[in-house]
C-alpha cells in the first residue's frame, strides 16, 4: 500500500480569496446536512449575485433514476444558466427532461460501448458558438463523457472523467484519458481561458475526503491520479486553479460531494470531494463563489455543485442569456428522440469499486 504523499504543484496555486458566504460551503462538519431525500423547500438557495452567470454541475447518477428523486424540482428552484450533468445513462437524448423554451441549447453525448451507462448532457440559456463532443479519437470517446462548448469570452469543458475501476484495473485507461484532456485543454487556451468542469473523480488532497489513510489505493485517490491532477493543474500557457480549494482551503466535510449508498455514508458524513470547477487562472478574478448544495442529496449519490461567474455575456436582467446570430451548433442539431424504455428502469450504478464491496465503512469509494 502505497504512504501519505503530499501531491505536486499545490504549493503553487494562487492565495485563497474570499468567498461567497454561505451556510452550504462553510458549514462546520457537525452541521453538515445528513438528509437522504431531495429537500421539499429550496429557500435556502441564495439569489444569484448580480451581473453573475451560475453554472450548475451535478452527477445525476441515472437521469431516469433521478427524475423520479426530485431532480426536475431541484433545476425548477436552482434556475441556472448552464446545467453541466453527468452519468446520465441515457441511450438517446431525452426531449421530454427540460423545456427548450428555458434551455434552448441541449447537448448530448451518450455512451456507445454500452447502453445504460455513462453518458454525459449540457443545457444552456446562452447560445455558444461551438459545441463538440468527445476529444475526436476512438477508443475514448465511446463513453459519451466529454462536451465542450466555446463561448464569447471562455471554454466550458464538461465531463465525466473515467474511475480507475476495481481493482484499478482501469487505471491505465483514466492516465491515457487525463493525458488526452491536458491536450484539449491546452489547445482550448490558445484562444480563450477554459472552464473545466464535472465529476473528475479524484480526491486531490487528504482533505478532500473523510478517511484518507485507508483509500490510498482506492480508485480516485492513488498517488498516479492524484499527481495526474496535479499536472492538470499546472497547465501549458497559464496555472488552472481548484476554484473551490482556492476560495475554500480549509473547508473538509462540507466540500464533499459524493456519499456512498453503502455503509450509511451520507448520514456518517463519509464523504468524497469528486466534482470541480477549474479555471484558467485569468478568469479566477471573476470567480464570484463556488457552492457545495449540501442540503440536495438524495436524487443521487453526489450533490451539485455551482459557480457563480461575473460579468460574463450578461444583459440588463444579469442574466447570461445572450444570442449569438448566425452561428449552428452541434447542439441545435439534436433531434427530440424520446428516452428508451430500459433507461427508465435502469438505475443500476455503473461498476462498483473494491472499496464499496465492503461491508465496513472504512473504504466508501466511488464507481466508475
Amino acid at each position: 500500500m502505497a504512504g501519505k504523499r503530499t501531491a505536486d504543484g499545490d504549493a503553487s496555486d494562487p492565495a485563497p480569496k474570499k468567498a461567497l458566504t454561505t451556510s452550504s460551503t462553510l458549514a462546520s462538519a457537525s452541521s453538515v446536512p445528513n438528509n437522504k431525500t431531495m429537500p421539499t423547500n429550496y429557500s435556502f438557495i441564495e439569489k444569484a449575485p448580480s451581473g453573475c452567470c451560475k453554472i450548475v454541475t451535478f452527477n445525476v447518477n441515472s437521469l431516469a433514476a433521478s427524475c423520479k428523486k426530485g431532480f426536475k424540482e431541484y433545476v425548477v428552484a436552482e434556475d441556472p444558466d448552464i446545467l453541466c450533468l453527468q452519468e446520465t445513462k441515457a441511450n438517446q437524448p431525452m426531449a421530454f427532461l427540460l423545456s427548450k423554451t428555458q434551455y434552448p441549447h441541449q447537448t448530448w453525448h451518450c455512451s456507445r460501448a454500452k447502453k445504460g451507462y455513462s453518458g454525459t448532457a449540457v443545457f444552456s440559456k446562452i447560445k455558444p458558438l461551438r459545441v463538440t463532443t468527445g476529444f475526436g479519437a476512438e477508443p475514448i470517446d465511446d463513453e459519451g463523457r466529454l462536451i465542450t462548448l466555446e463561448f464569447d469570452t471562455f471554454h466550458l469543458v464538461a465531463c465525466y472523467v473515467p474511475n480507475a475501476g476495481d481493482k484499478l484495473v482501469r487505471l491505465d485507461r483514466r492516465m491515457v484519458w487525463d493525458d488526452a484532456m491536458r491536450t484539449h485543454l491546452a489547445a482550448l487556451e490558445q484562444t480563450k481561458p477554459v472552464i473545466y468542469t464535472g465529476d473528475l473523480n479524484v480526491a486531490h488532497n487528504e482533505i478532500d475526503l473523510a478517511r484518507p489513510d485507508t483509500n490510498h489505493r482506492s480508485p480516485g485517490f492513488t498517488d498516479e491520479e492524484r499527481t495526474s491532477f496535479s499536472d492538470t493543474l499546472r497547465g501549458a500557457t497559464y496555472p488552472r486553479v481548484d476554484a473551490f480549494r482556492h476560495l475554500h482551503p480549509d473547508t473538509r466535510a462540507a466540500a464533499y460531494t459524493y456519499f456512498g449508498y453503502r455503509a450509511n455514508c451520507r448520514e456518517k458524513t463519509l464523504g468524497w470531494r469528486l466534482d470541480y470547477f477549474v479555471v484558467s487562472e485569468p478568469l479566477l478574478a471573476r470567480v464570484a463563489g463556488v457552492v457545495t448544495r449540501n442540503q440536495c442529496y438524495g436524487a443521487s449519490d453526489h450533490v451539485p455543485l455551482l459557480l457563480y461567474l461575473r460579468n460574463v455575456e450578461a444583459n440588463d436582467d444579469s442574466k447570461c442569456s445572450v444570442e449569438t446570430s448566425g452561428t449552428k451548433t452541434e447542439s441545435d442539431e439534436t433531434k427530440d428522440e424520446p428516452l428508451e424504455a430500459k433507461d427508465e428502469l435502469d438505475e443500476t450504478k455503473d461498476e462498483p469499486l473494491e472499496a464499496k464491496d465492503k461491508s465496513t465503512d472504512e473504504n466508501v469509494a466511488k464507481s466508475e
